[in-house]
């Protein structure tokens, strides 16, 4: 997710590279970085799920900020075009399995200590060993050896069995070269492998890292990236400030940077139309009516299009919901047309395929899940033997969620003559940890935001068994064999192909529901004179100009 705020120094790639060096690019700032180089701003933002660690991170709260504490080998750039490197050097490959990674020499983490290349194989190595509980260690599963750190505990996190240790605590894919070199040889080849590289999973860690336990260094974290850590008051506040010892091309043109902890986002909203908060990312539901918003804010409305798409998930580790035909006809009784006019007046878009349509490889139309047939919606239900009792919907209540997820909720009622509800969970920390535990006893909010582009970052994370944020349980084995054939497909090309086979069993099986493709209203203070959105919709804090 780490994003940077400019587009030049990408290169187009040869045969025999999949990245090539890329230079530093020159400025296009306009006007005097200079005049704002102390200066402060106030975002908003929601509590981090999780110690800050970036293998260990899966939900937007802590990876924003981890984005900003952190900077990787590649990023991705504002406009949406081609991963370009970063921190990287080079990254070279003559076939798509074994990667030679030379790193930019003598930069620094926050502690002072240099970047070297065993930060990145020790990270990896320790986000990959399963004992360590990353929620991310699946990212890591394209390096040869990841099966002999990894085991998958073989009855589930609530069974009485226990994953056996594991072979080995380090990948032997992995390979230290020397300080700024080192080679990545994956299970089989992967084309889409460098593209991977920018998302925070693959961060490098200092030394200090692994001399103390990891859930003390997250509350107190230490990156290399432009920002550097200052303090954490839970559910109140983060603070973060410039590193001046920064070398790469992204620097801060301000000091600090607060986090604010809002419950209510329309208290957030509040506060930036009073110039009391610098950045809301998505201003409330209640201020896009009629356009508000953008009387409210004028010319500090910023109008986006972002690689995001807002889904219900099945929780199918509940035998309730355990039937795919109960689940097909649940999303085919959802009128997303109606939802997107009525409750977001226009300003989203229904959803009709399983990859957001921004996504490199992504195809149009492919969710027949996602069309509004009540006919056939009943046909199946009945074919699934009803459903007995209650359906609530579950949404976290400190952001924008009521409205639509009670509509959903009504035409689920209405269409299915199931008894069904939506509630809100007062915070999405407290959300989150429910749906981590395999506590959801219904359907629940869970949009998903592109980590990376390739419409892999849409299968193999949400639908592949044991995937990191396959939070529902759904597990197909013909998904996974079928996803396994699409990472190591030669070409971008042919695992686009394959993926596409995947995601017409997915389809079928219906684990989670896309609803609306989002399009986002944004906000930001008088003080601010220039800033730019990253390709996900996050402020570019780097780019940020009062």
């Amino acid at each position: 997710m780490r994003v940077s705020k400019r587009a030049s120094g990408a290169i187009a790639l040869g045969a025999a590279f999949a990245l090539v060096a890329s230079g530093c690019s020159s400025s296009d700032d306009g006007g005097d970085a200079g005049n704002s180089a102390d200066g402060a701003i106030t975002v908003d933002g929601t509590e981090p799920e999780n110690p800050l660690i970036p293998a260990s991170t899966t939900e937007t709260g802590g990876g924003k900020i981890i984005d900003w504490l952190w900077t990787g080998l590649v990023e991705y750039p504002n406009n949406g075009g081609a991963p370009q490197n970063i921190l990287a050097e080079s990254i070279e490959t003559t076939d798509s399995k074994v990667y030679k990674i030379k790193i930019k020499q003598n930069t620094k983490f926050h502690d002072g200590t240099v970047v070297k290349a065993k930060n990145f194989v020790d990270a990896w190595n320790w986000g990959a060993y399963s004992p360590n509980g990353a929620q991310n260690s699946s990212f890591f599963a394209d390096i040869q050896g990841f099966a002999d750190v990894n085991t998958a505990d073989p009855d589930g996190p609530d069974g009485p069995q226990k994953a056996p240790e594991p072979k080995a605590k380090e990948m032997s894919g992995l390979k230290v070269v020397d300080d700024w070199n080192f080679e990545v040889t994956l299970a089989a080849p992967t084309a889409v492998f460098p593209t991977k590289l920018g998302y925070s999973t693959f961060m490098p860690l200092p030394d200090a890292f692994f001399s103390g336990s990891a859930e003390d260094f997250g509350k107190k974290p230490i990156g290399n990236g432009p920002v550097k850590f200052v303090s954490w008051e839970n559910n109140v506040q983060l603070k973060l400030t410039r590193f001046d010892d920064y070398q790469l091309r992204d620097k801060m043109k301000i000091k600090d940077v607060t986090v604010k902890i809002y419950q209510d986002d329309t208290a957030a909203y509040s506060d930036l139309v009073s110039n009391n908060l610098d950045f809301q990312q998505q201003v409330p539901v209640s201020a896009i009516a009629g356009d508000k918003w953008k009387s409210d804010l004028t010319d500090r409305a910023v109008s986006s299009t972002i690689p995001s798409t807002g889904i219900i998930a099945f929780p199918i580790y509940d035998k309730r919901f355990a039937d795919p035909k109960l689940r097909r006809a649940v999303s085919l009784s959802i009128n997303r047309q109606e939802i997107t006019d009525k409750i977001f007046f226009g300003n989203r878009k229904p959803a009709d395929s399983w990859a957001n349509p921004l996504t490199p490889g992504a195809q149009a139309g492919n969710c027949t899940a996602c069309q509004y047939n009540v006919d056939e919606a009943k046909k199946l239900l009945a074919e699934a033997g009803g459903f007995q009792g209650e359906m609530v919907f579950y949404y976290n209540a400190d952001a924008s969620h009521k409205d639509w997820m009670e509509a959903v909720a009504q035409q689920v009622k209405t269409n299915l003559g199931i008894n069904a509800r939506a509630e809100g969970v007062p915070t999405f920390a407290v959300f989150r940890q429910n749906i981590n535990a395999h506590k959801m006893k219904g359907p629940y909010r869970a949009g998903w935001q592109q980590d990376y582009p390739d419409v892999e970052n849409w299968i193999n994370p949400l639908y592949v068994t044991g995937g990191s944020s396959n939070d529902g349980q759904y597990s197909n084995k013909q998904v996974d064999a079928l996803a396994k054939e699409a990472s190591a497909a030669p070409s971008l090309e042919a695992s686009h192909a394959k993926f596409g086979e995947a995601v017409k069993l997915i389809d079928q099986d219906v684990p989670s529901m896309p609803i609306y493709f989002q399009l986002q209203q944004s906000g930001h203070s008088e003080k601010i004179k220039k800033m730019e959105l990253t390709n996900v919709g996050e402020l570019d804090i780097t780019s940020v100009e009062l």
